[in-house]
This record gives C-alpha cells, structure tokens and sequence, in this order.
C-alpha cells in the first residue's frame, strides 16, 4: 500500500511538472497574441483554464500512479503507461504549438492526435484498474471541449 501512495505520488508530480512547464509556454502569448485571436462563443473566461488544468493533472497522476502500482513487469500496465507517456508528451506539445509556435493549425492536428491517444489510454487503463480509467473521463472531456475550441480559434482566424 505505501508503494502504490509514493507511486502515485510520483506519477502526480510529473504531471504536474508537465503543466508547469506546459505554463512557461502559455504565458508568453495569453496576453498579447491570444487575447486578440476571435474566439468562438463558448470560449470560457481565461482565470478557469489554470484551476481545471490543475485538477485535471491531478485525476490523471492518481489514475497513471494507480496503473503502476500494478507492476510494470505486467505487459498491460507497461502498454497502458506507454500510451499514457506519449498522450502526456502530446498535451505538453500543444501549448508550445497553440502558444509559442502561435499555430492554431498545428496545435489543431496535436490535439486531434491526443484525443485519439487519450481514449486508447483510457482503454488501456481500463483493462489494468478501472478506476484509474474513470478518473480519466474529465480529462478527456475537457480535451474533447479544447479540441473544438482550439478548431473554432483556427476557423476564425
């Protein structure tokens, strides 16, 4: 039981080191470059993102660190926190690809790919712990919104 809290701990810490350094990215255009984008109708105010994003990298240390306190010798947590790795790589790129490169389109194919990532992820959870998958759904959710979102910024501009 301690290895799989010291796990957890860990896998949350990573997360949350991924949005911190996801943020460096961010700030140098939320307040020049985004703020004049047309955004679509249902664009929510900017203060949310921060607080949602640190749930949601939370849920998904939890979820990661419940998988690998199963034994990454077993094949199924090995796939599961592989597809989970390269998901995670996929959300860090697409702050530097919307935010830094400032390239909705290309951020635009990012989050496509890790929508489609994250939902093989949650399959692949599932089959190791289904609550660490559960605990996934807002995260993908909230990916799903971005994902139109970020398709409404690129259409409009």
């Amino acid at each position: 039981m301690k290895k799989r809290f010291i796990r957890i701990g860990i896998a949350v810490s990573i997360c949350l080191l991924v949005g911190f350094l996801s943020s460096i990215a961010t700030q140098s255009s939320i307040d020049t470059w985004y703020v004049n984008l047309k955004k679509p109708s249902f664009t929510p105010p900017s203060w949310i993102f921060a607080p949602v994003w640190i749930i949601l990298y939370i849920l998904m240390g939890i979820a990661a660190g419940i998988v690998w306190s199963k034994g990454f010798y077993h094949k199924w947590v090995k796939t599961a926190l592989y597809h989970f790795g390269f998901q995670l790589l996929l959300n860090a790129a697409w702050s530097i690809l919307f935010f830094g490169l400032q390239s909705p389109l290309i951020a635009l194919l990012d989050i496509i790919a890790l929508l489609i990532l994250l939902l093989f992820t949650i399959k692949w959870f599932t089959i190791v712990h289904s609550i660490a998958a559960y605990l996934l759904i807002p995260y993908a959710v909230w990916v799903a919104f971005a994902t139109a979102l970020n398709f409404g910024i690129w259409q409009l501009n």
